[in-house]
């Protein structure tokens, strides 16, 4: 718990400002009640009555998750939802469940077909984690990526089809939160560069990195979206440079096609087989009055 604490900010404060034990259980409490709601959203006005805290104390904890993450509220219906972190911290803790689980006999194919390396990715905020990394059999092999490395969104060939299967506006708000990073850290990589990789990468349906992070380490990779066409994450092969050739490019293209068809089918069958909860247990209700928070 004091780990989990640390790395989120939201709740570090509010256990540093005095609330301590007690807050902890609150949003933990919050959390729940919003998680009962995940498809519509919750309501403040619920969130009050549900947990039986007063209206200032619920909007503070809300903030609190909303800072680290495990919350988010709609601009429009001012409607909470769980938030993005839950997920990553989910997916980093847990190898039976979720995009992990759903990619691992993908990567095995993929690594073994190819006798290359694999990886499954996903996003977190602007940047890209490396969930799994399938070892091929070929001698020589490349190290650029390990399980739990994060490079920011646009650098690598799985972080590139994630950044190109989103929005033009996102892409250009993520370029300009990266760009004092990458100047630092990616000499082999500007904004520029990044907005034209892109726009191959649409172009071409698949991701190719040319050996920018590591000279001689080439990679080619695929974004994983939900039924709803959200991103999930991606799925990528990484070799040395004399075996990206343009022909086995079209190859390893095609078998990351058929394994991210394969790993969508799975997220189909997944959320088809969701049940909306028709029932929610509530404490006795308060009266309420329409708000804008």
């Amino acid at each position: 718990m004091e780990e989990m604490i640390e790395n989120l900010p939201g709740l570090r404060h509010e256990v540093a400002s005095g609330s301590g034990a007690q807050a902890v259980e609150r949003a933990l409490q919050l959390l729940s009640i919003v998680g009962r709601g995940a498809e519509k959203g919750v309501a403040l006005s619920d969130v009050v009555a549900d947990s039986g805290l007063n209206k200032p104390t619920a909007r503070r904890l809300l903030m609190a998750l909303m800072r680290s993450r495990l919350l988010e509220q709609d601009e429009l219906s001012r409607r909470y939802y769980l938030g993005g972190e839950l997920y990553v911290l989910g997916m980093l803790a847990s190898r039976r469940h979720g995009l992990l689980e759903m990619a691992g006999e993908s990567l095995k194919r993929l690594s073994g077909l190819s006798a290359d390396t694999s990886f499954v990715s996903m996003r977190r905020d602007d940047y890209a984690v490396c969930l799994h990394r399938e070892e091929g059999t070929h001698p020589v092999r490349t190290h650029a990526l390990l399980t739990g490395d994060q490079n920011p969104l646009g650098i690598g060939a799985g972080s590139l089809a994630m950044l190109a299967a989103l929005p033009d506006s996102e892409v250009e708000a993520i370029v300009g939160r990266i760009e004092s990073v990458i100047a630092v850290q990616y000499p082999g990589y500007s904004p520029e560069t990044i907005r034209e990789d892109v726009a191959r990468t649409r172009e071409a349906g698949y991701a190719l990195n040319p050996g920018r992070v590591i000279a001689n380490s080439w990679g080619i990779g695929m974004a994983i979206l939900l039924p709803d066409g959200r991103l999930a994450g991606a799925l990528s092969i990484a070799a040395i440079d004399s075996r990206m050739g343009e022909e086995r490019q079209k190859e390893l293209a095609g078998l990351l096609r058929q394994e991210v068809e394969r790993v969508q089918s799975k997220l189909r069958t997944l959320f088809s087989s969701q049940k909306p909860v028709t029932q929610t247990i509530r404490q006795p209700a308060r009266p309420r009055t329409p708000e804008r928070v």
